[in-house]
């Protein structure tokens, strides 16, 4: 167990309120990804920052948009956001909060693991008890369009139902 100061848990909200570059109707926090906060010294910070994959093209965004929200609301004069890989970003880290705000913004959220430790990566579709719900109509009843979408993290579907056309946050565990 963590025993953060009240100076640490403050800049914590900062950092996670920072919202997510490509997809800024979330919260880093939301998202996260945000993994922890260090006070080292009067005015110095470290942040621990784990990407959503290996290369996220992201990852600078969020660490200078932290480095801004924590100098100029923090008041902290160095910052240094520290890229942390382990334990690993899954998809199972957006909170609910995030899963819901996704859905309004007309994305389709990840469905959550239902496996708990190492899970095999596989080639191909995975395999979920859930389907891949429109975020506009409800409807079971989607296909796959690509496999990529506007990110590398998201995949095109449409809904059999409404017809409309969605982004779905891929699964990642």
């Amino acid at each position: 167990m963590t025993v953060r100061s009240s100076l640490e848990e403050r800049l914590l909200e900062l950092a996670g309120a920072v919202p997510d570059p490509e997809l800024p109707v979330l919260s880093l926090a939301e998202l996260g990804v945000v993994r922890g906060v260090h006070v080292y010294a009067p005015g110095r910070v470290e942040v621990e920052l784990t990407p959503t994959y290996t290369g996220c093209p992201a990852i600078e965004a969020m660490s200078a948009d932290i480095e801004q929200a924590l100098r100029e609301t923090g008041g902290m004069e160095s910052v240094q956001v520290r890229v942390v890989l382990e334990p690993a970003w899954t998809t199972d880290d957006i909170t609910e909060e995030g899963r819901r705000k996704l859905r309004e913004f007309g994305i389709a959220p990840p469905r959550t693991s239902r496996e708990s430790g190492p899970v095999l990566v596989q080639l191909g579709p995975a395999r979920y008890d859930e389907p891949v719900r429109c975020p506009r109509c409800g409807s079971a009843q989607t296909t796959l369009l690509s496999r990529f979408s506007s990110t590398a993290c998201k995949a095109l579907r449409r809904c059999d139902s409404c017809l409309e056309p969605f982004d779905h946050f891929k699964e990642l565990t």
